[in-house]
């Protein structure tokens, strides 16, 4: 049987495979990380990283042990996400939707003061730059992307539709330096679903760029300040869409009003209740809610079910 819960949780990744660098890399006063396998009987709760979960058929559930389901991909890339059968293996959610149990953003506690930071002088000959590698492309932006090129001038450092190199890869400190050079930013999301958005849209915007976004349907919640950034869905197609950055790229004063919002005395209340999301970190937040289910005893609602009414 599990533990009692008056004590430390005990928090058991199981085989979380590449989804382990995006957890806390050690444990708190309120909560130990088990990543042994062999230790599950000791779990107060066990976390399943979607994408790389192994089968459950094969994993024993302890009388009083919670189960979570954990991604931060999308849906559509992972639709057992959307198979009510599957997930009614699962006590609680903690994913990209804010809808789950435990909301996760792309983004952590340090993007507020950043996002202040000034635009960068815009250097660079093209327009408009992008980096994607991701082979997954369940949202069309491959064949966009290249319908868009040929209207207008865009550098691609990426492994996708890549016609630039970058001389000196630092990481990420690299592509966001290489981004503010430019006017814009294509942010293109490998699929398209409800609050699935990732570093696509948050990096431009760090790096005083604007991004020209094309993913979730509800990208305005998560957007920082008002007039920040450009949606594609809001044209009829790449060529309308490269239309318009011509035009804003033969106008500055037009163009300037995109990056007002950097200047302004307070960032938007929906950004800000993302924000609050980081902190404290989401297993702490996972842990008030195993408290709250009285986590440790046998029973208890799962929570997943408010997903499929």
């Amino acid at each position: 049987m599990a533990p009692r819960s008056d004590s430390r949780l005990k928090l058991l990744l199981y085989e979380p495979g590449w989804g382990r660098s995006s957890m806390p890399a050690e444990g708190t006063a309120d909560y130990e990380i088990l990543e042994d396998p062999s230790r599950l009987r000791e779990a107060h709760a066990v976390i399943f990283h979607i994408p790389t979960a192994p089968d459950l058929r094969r994993v024993r559930k302890y009388p009083g042990q919670k189960w979570v389901a954990w991604s931060f991909e999308s849906d559509i890339n992972y639709p057992m996400l959307r198979f009510a059968p599957y997930m009614a293996q699962f006590d609680l959610t903690m994913t990209y939707r804010l809808d789950s149990d435990v909301p996760l953003v792309h983004f952590g506690p340090e993007t507020r003061d950043s996002l202040r930071d000034p635009p960068r002088e815009k250097t660079a000959e093209a327009p408009a730059v992008y980096f994607a590698s991701n082979a997954y492309d369940r949202s069309g932006r491959l064949q966009y992307v290249e319908e868009l090129m040929r209207f207008l001038p865009i550098d691609s450092f990426g492994k996708s539709l890549k016609n630039r190199e970058l001389p000196d890869d630092r990481g990420r400190e690299t592509k966001l330096a290489t981004i503010g050079r430019y006017r814009f930013n294509i942010a293109f999301e490998n699929s398209l679903t409800q609050d699935y958005v990732t570093e696509k849209f948050f990096d431009p915007l760090l790096a005083g760029c604007v991004p020209v976004y094309r993913g979730a349907p509800n990208i305005a919640e998560f957007a920082p300040g008002e007039n920040c950034f450009i949606d594609a869905a809001a044209f009829d197609g790449p060529r309308e869409l490269a239309e318009y950055l011509h035009w804003l790229t033969g106008n500055p004063a037009e163009y300037a009003k995109y990056l007002e919002w950097k200047r302004q005395p307070s960032l938007q209340p929906g950004f800000l209740e993302k924000l609050a999301l980081t902190s404290p970190d989401c297993l702490e937040r996972l842990c008030i809610k195993l408290r709250a289910m009285g986590c440790g005893r046998p029973g208890g609602r799962s929570l997943w079910r408010r997903w499929f009414p």
